[in-house]
């Protein structure tokens, strides 16, 4: 049977086809829809893990318990994963084992564009790069026997069009592959310094035998047309240069790619008269082809960013620009991202941006977008879970200047907490910090689009859970000062900032409101929020100035009626938070009668 898949779908059906027993993921554009894939094979324990290295931990020991087992996350989750991955390639598997890396040329979603192809070198583990979603689904496959038959961890690089993007796939029955007996192995499971020195050899045993399979492997291959050009490239980029070049040239389609194929590198280097290597991000296999004294053309004229696609290949080749339609920009409405209507988030940012003596540093989370207008509140971004570390340690410094009155404000949402947020709070509380901290609970992992944590009340697959209490942790790590809010309630919120810039000593304001994209409230957040999303707002318009506060709160369920001079509300996207009401100067905003 043939079905139409995205990439994540595709891999998602060759988890389960190929006997994965155990998954593990932290959500993360592209490569989110994996484990939400995964999740509706029964067959198949899957979870979501607090994070990265949590996720790969646990996939981890489901391969030294016997498993095959698979752990999903983007190109920056690895580096939290990384830990555990460079050790992994040392102990070795007993069941297969699979690390997708989704990777993002051109940042649609992620704070950089790394090339994670450099972390299968860097570990010293063999890579594959599906091109499609095919291959996607084939790959697993593959993977997995490599993994087992070379006692190995493999990594699979996804990048977003190739996760995203649907192709034909041949669909076929699971495959159930026994679980192997687990024997204790000290010396190839402990890496203590004695044992890991014997393992380091094994290691690079492993990467020579895997050299050998990469020249006379199925996944690597030339395709030979007009010689006059010759095309390197691997994954996704391989469908963009054969669109790009069609049948004027020929191709070494790279699937397999740590280690890299030498002789067939070499030998499709004889055939062709100009070498191209093309590839998103670094350069991983140029640098490669170039280091065998290989004369070829790479990122001197392909861009060392963003994603190679058809038309920037024959810009790049070329040197000249490539026709397009014609747009009239004065038609395009410009619609910047803006939080939800109904977002508990819009109302903290609204006041935190007016507090002048506040440096706010923000994390990685749909709450970025505090940072842009009309709120203009967060000054920088790291990455997930740094908010409470960088404001703990610019707070450090800024308490040195005499006469300081500058107070860091650090704002994560709760899947980060649960995600590093904890570990950086432990570090604010043990070095006595001065900072004000925000946790923003708003009962979901939002930015990527809902799924569960530990503080949602649900598991991956739907089992009804304790829900972790945020405010108890935050007790635990030995945070003294601690309120928790409303954020749709404006006097709530300045009451909290104020109690917060009052203080000398770390203090943790918790804001409490469901996200309105959550699909499934928990019984005891039904008993906590039994109004939300139950009413609906209006604009008296005898009683509205045209003064226009209420669209400052940058919420898309409001308007402006420009003749009339009045402020309307979209009934069908108003959900009824009431930040707008409370901002309203005149009272004219109040809710619908029932």
């Amino acid at each position: 049977m043939k079905k139409l898949l995205t990439g994540n779908e595709a891999l998602a059906r060759g988890a389960y086809e190929y006997g994965t027993h155990f998954a593990s993921a932290y959500a993360g554009t592209p490569s989110t829809e994996i484990l939400e894939n995964i999740i509706t094979y029964k067959e198949i324990i899957a979870e979501w893990a607090p994070n990265e290295k949590v996720a790969l931990e646990a996939v981890i020991g489901a391969s030294y318990a016997g498993g095959r087992s698979l752990a999903a996350m983007k190109h920056v989750g690895v580096n939290v994963a990384s830990d555990a991955l460079c050790t992994f390639a040392y102990s070795g598997v007993l069941g297969g084992s699979i690390l997708v890396t989704a990777d993002e040329p051109g940042m649609h979603s992620s704070q950089n564009e790394q090339d994670n192809r450099f972390f299968a070198k860097f570990a010293k583990v063999p890579l594959f790069e599906p091109s499609n979603a095919q291959e996607a689904k084939d790959f697993v496959k593959a993977a997995y026997e490599v993994s087992e038959k070379y006692d190995a961890p493999v990594l699979i690089r996804m990048t977003t069009r190739v996760c995203h993007s649907k192709g034909i796939v041949e669909i076929g029955e699971r495959q159930e592959v026994a679980i192997k007996e687990y024997k204790k192995d000290i010396k190839k499971y402990v890496t203590v310094p004695g044992h890991s020195r014997q393992l380091r050899h094994s290691v690079e045993e492993r990467m020579n035998k895997l050299q050998e399979l990469s020249n006379n492997c199925e996944w690597n291959y030339p395709i030979y047309n007009d010689k006059k050009i010759g095309v390197i490239t691997s994954g996704g980029v391989f469908e963009y240069a054969r669109e790009a070049f069609g049948k004027s040239a020929s191709y070494l389609k790279l699937g397999f790619t740590c280690p890299l194929p030498t002789t067939l590198i070499e030998d499709f280097a004889k055939e062709v008269d100009t070498l191209y290597i093309i590839e998103e991000n670094d350069k991983y296999i140029e640098d490669h082809v170039k280091a065998m004294g290989i004369k070829c053309l790479g990122k001197e004229i392909f861009p060392y960013t963003g994603e190679m696609t058809p038309d920037v290949i024959k810009e790049s080749v070329s040197g000249k620009p490539i026709e397009t339609y014609e747009v009239n920009q004065d038609k395009l409405i410009k619609r910047p991202p803006t939080f939800c209507a109904g977002c508990p988030h819009r109302a903290v940012f609204l006041e935190l941006g007016k507090r002048k003596n506040a440096i706010v540093a923000g994390d990685i989370g749909c709450y970025a977008l505090g940072h842009a207008s009309p709120y203009d509140a967060i000054d920088w971004i790291l990455c997930m879970g740094s908010s409470f570390s960088t404001g703990h340690g610019a707070q450090k410094i800024l308490n040195l200047k005499e006469g300081n009155n500058k107070r860091l404000v650090s704002v994560m949402g709760d899947s980060t907490f649960f995600h590093t947020g904890i570990n950086s709070l432990l570090d604010i509380s043990y070095n006595k910090s001065n900072t004000i901290n925000l946790i923003l609970d708003n009962r979901i992992t939002g930015m990527t689009g809902g799924q569960e944590n530990p503080g949602t009340g649900f598991k991956a697959q739907g089992e009804i859970v304790e829900a972790i209490e945020i405010e108890d942790l935050v007790k635990s790590a030995g945070i003294k000062h601690i309120k928790v809010i409303d954020p749709n309630k404006k006097d709530e919120v300045v009451a909290a900032f104020d109690w917060a810039f009052g203080l000398d000593e770390a203090c943790v304001i918790i804001t409490k409101w469901p996200c309105v994209l959550k699909r499934e409230y928990s019984d005891a957040d039904k008993e906590k929020f039994p109004t939300a999303f139950k009413t609906k707002h209006k604009v008296d318009a005898d009683k509205c100035i045209g003064c226009k506060i209420c669209l400052k709160t940058g919420c898309p369920g409001l308007g402006f009626d420009k003749e009339n001079k009045k402020a309307f509300i979209i009934k069908d996207v108003c959900v009824g938070c009431g930040v707008c009401e409370r901002e309203c100067p005149v009272n004219a905003i109040n809710e619908e009668e029932k």
